[in-house]
């Protein structure tokens, strides 16, 4: 069986002291800092998640900006080919009037001098049957 003496007394005495001790030296100060690094830790991860957050959010903005660009630029791409296709009609418009008109005044320049031809040729005619039948009779 177990004696109770004064050593078995002594010693719990000794154990608590040694207990209460080692609890103000040791093990107060080292929960402290790991509270402490529980804390920072918690705080940073805090600020990861806002800043990640924060990320993503500027990513939405910048991809719905970027697609309102490009559907801008689809829309300018639209009315500027629609206004090309507008001054290309005009233009050609333009010069097919001009080369109506530049053919039309050929024309009247041509039949003009047709008309000169034909009545230059015509006084001419007379003189052109006379030598050719002088020529005719002449060899005969």
């Amino acid at each position: 069986m177990i004696d109770l003496d004064w050593t078995f007394f002594a010693q719990l005495v000794n154990f608590l002291i040694i207990l209460t001790v080692l609890n103000l030296i040791l093990f107060r100060p080292i929960r402290g800092i790991i509270k402490k690094r529980a804390e920072v830790m918690s705080e940073k991860l805090g600020s990861i998640e806002a800043f990640t957050a924060q990320a993503e959010s500027k990513l939405e903005n910048y991809k719905a900006s970027l697609s309102g660009a490009r559907v801008e630029a689809q829309q300018m791409r639209v009315s500027l080919k629609a206004e090309g296709t507008e001054a290309e009609a005009a233009v050609l418009s333009k010069a097919g009037a001009e080369a109506a008109e530049k053919v039309a005044a050929a024309r009247k320049e041509i039949d003009g001098q047709k008309q000169a031809a034909l009545k230059a040729l015509r006084n001419e005619v007379a003189g052109y049957a006379k030598n050719v039948a002088d020529k005719v009779l002449s060899k005969a």
